[in-house]
């Protein structure tokens, strides 16, 4: 039986494009928030319609999203297509006399594109929701306010590790809380290495099998993530962990897992911490009440939405580097991918092919 909600007749209308993950994460949390009421789901995919539909009886269903956005006219449109789509999608829904948009993670399937969505909604004062379910959850909010509180220090090392995931469909959620970690500090450089031999795609990106992302920050602060389909996390039975190290101490946490190991002065043999705050919304639901709240004041909150526009910046400069085979210095606008090279680190040197003495730099 379809879970049942009442809303008030005041209630922000709202529909989704896209019935895959994100989708039903959005249907749901519209849903069950008192601030909405969905109204309608468009999907090219018939099955996933048809179970929205059981899920939803009221709601109208389109096979066609430009079919749906000019039929309806929604307060609130949730873009939860794969990201090659979130551009059209998001300029076709701003046809329509929006109060608010949320569009999912990765903004777009370039920083490129990604940009541009930001930029048309802002040219609207739309407000807007880029769900990021580490930004609100107990847990990650609780290490979040230990690391920005100087708890552990200066920040010197941040280390994700994630196993079963990509540098795009997940990474970009790691580095964009090590965006707000360090206060959206700016990022100096990216070099990345990708094994690409088992041909996997994923949510319609070809992905990497197992990779190493670096990132330095311009203060001197570094960022290292492994990921790929089999990391062997450093953590029995976590699927995922993020470890921060500072000037006088570290903390680590396991996404989807409550708690939060803390090591400093205060903790010295290192000490698990609980956090007393108890959630009982999903994440999406969280996001879209904050747009509510936004849509009611009349006062769009473009955060959010400018750290995931950085960590995407990130995971581009890494599949650029390792599609180029060099260091890529932000920001990207400025890249010029270097010429093709021959040069083969740990080969012999023979002698020809000029190159530069090492022993002889300042």
């Amino acid at each position: 039986m379809a879970h049942m909600t009442s809303h008030p007749s005041a209630a922000l209308t709202a529909a989704v494009v896209g019935a895959g993950t994100g989708g039903k994460l959005s249907a749901a949390a519209l849903h069950r928030s008192p601030h909405f009421s969905l109204i309608a789901v468009a999907d090219v995919n018939s099955q996933a319609l048809q179970a929205a539909q059981a899920r939803y009886p009221d709601i109208q269903t389109f096979l066609n999203p430009n079919a749906m956005l000019a039929t309806l006219d929604a307060n609130v449109v949730c873009i939860s297509t794969p990201p090659a789509r979130h551009e059209a999608g998001v300029a076709a829904a701003l046809n329509l006399p929006l109060h608010g948009l949320l569009v999912e993670k990765p903004l777009g399937h370039s920083y490129a594109s990604g940009a541009a969505i930001l930029e048309a909604v802002r040219l609207r004062q739309l407000p807007l929701a880029v769900p990021h379910g580490l930004l609100v959850r107990p847990t990650p909010r609780a290490a979040l306010q230990r690391i920005q509180g100087g708890d552990i220090g200066d920040l010197t090392l941040m280390e994700i590790q994630c196993s079963g995931w990509d540098i795009l469909n997940a990474g970009i959620h790691w580095l964009d809380f090590c965006v707000h970690a360090t206060a959206m500090a700016p990022v100096d450089h990216v070099m990345a290495l990708c094994d690409s031999q088992t041909r996997t795609y994923r949510d319609g990106l070809q992905v990497e099998t197992a990779a190493v992302t670096y990132v330095q920050l311009q203060s001197g602060a570094r960022i290292v993530m492994q990921t790929g389909d089999y990391v062997d996390v450093a953590q029995e039975g976590k699927g995922a962990l993020m470890r921060f190290v500072g000037t006088r101490g570290q903390l680590e946490f396991w996404p989807w897992t409550e708690g939060y190991r803390l090591l400093n002065a205060r903790h010295p043999r290192g000490t698990l911490i609980m956090p007393e705050e108890r959630e009982t919304r999903s994440g999406h639901q969280i996001h879209l009440d904050n747009l509510a709240a936004q849509i009611a004041r009349g006062e769009p909150d473009y955060a959010l939405a400018e750290s995931s526009l950085q960590a995407l910046a990130m995971c581009e400069a890494a599949y650029l580097s390792h599609r180029h085979q060099c260091k890529v210095t932000l920001p990207l606008s400025a890249f010029k991918p270097p010429a093709p090279t021959d040069w083969d680190p740990g080969s012999l040197y023979l002698g020809n092919g000029g190159g530069r003495d090492g022993r002889a730099l300042p």
